[in-house]
């Protein structure tokens, strides 16, 4: 089966909720009769370990398949979700940034080996940083997801993540857009969070998603239960935002 969507999720700042937005969407996607694939392609492995797989006890993993000392479909684990899959990372993947260096085609290695995969939407975890993994997962993917946080400098750095994806759309993948740029750790009670609001409007327009993820503690807690927001607490403000956010998705595929 031909996969029609690749989602990679991106901004090479930390800590703006883009592993948050990548899980809970993937899992939002993938309740509605759709096969979802997330890609952990974060050294940090932290959306592995957000879905409940101990990522200190794997055996193989997505760096043992970029290095080609594992077939892909060895290592995809399943999740609580049945139409959710992953595979899975450690802090063994930043290895793969030196390992890859002198590999022929290195910039295409994922998009060769996610050619195999069956599933509906595949949707990657990148790593913060604009090295040789993000740049696999853009060279992969047909979307990118920007997450923003409500925060000062928020802004800053993108400018040098929208070079490369120009970069990357006229030298090595012309299928590339950008899907959209979602706020993210909103408050709306902070003048601050309001004025970062409409200057993302202000440089991106339409691109921006109406939905904005909202600081919320369940969010902030429900990975160290290994669950996504749905599980974890179905009716707070952080899963009503995230599944509004996966409708916005849709529409736009």
């Amino acid at each position: 089966m031909v996969t029609q969507t690749i989602i990679a999720v991106t901004n090479q700042k930390g800590g703006v909720g883009k592993t948050t937005t990548t899980v809970n969407l993937a899992a939002q996607l993938a309740t509605d009769k759709r096969q979802v694939m997330l890609v952990d392609m974060d050294p940090q492995g932290n959306a592995t370990s957000s879905l409940g797989i101990d990522k200190t006890n794997l055996g193989a993993t997505l760096y043992d398949v970029l290095i080609g000392t594992a077939d892909l479909n060895s290592i995809v684990r399943p999740t609580s979700n049945k139409n959710l899959f992953v595979l899975p990372s450690n802090p063994n993947l930043a290895e793969a940034e030196v390992r890859l260096v002198n590999m022929t085609g290195r910039e295409q290695r994922l998009r060769q080996l996610l050619q195999s995969v069956e599933a509906d939407v595949i949707i990657i975890d990148c790593p913060p940083a604009l090295g040789l993994l993000t740049i696999n997962a853009l060279v992969a993917a047909t979307k990118v997801l920007i997450p923003v946080q409500s925060e000062y400098f928020a802004l800053e750095g993108l400018g040098q993540l929208l070079n490369t994806i120009q970069l990357i759309r006229e030298r090595l993948n012309p299928r590339l857009e950008i899907l959209g740029v979602v706020l993210t750790m909103f408050n709306k009670r902070m003048v601050l969070s309001e004025q970062v609001l409409q200057e993302v409007r202000q440089h991106f327009g339409e691109k921006v998603f109406a939905t904005v993820i909202p600081r919320n503690v369940r969010l902030a807690e429900a990975p160290s239960f290994g669950k996504t927001i749905f599980e974890h607490d179905k009716w707070s403000k952080g899963a009503r935002a995230y599944k509004h956010l996966t409708d916005e998705v849709i529409k736009r595929l």
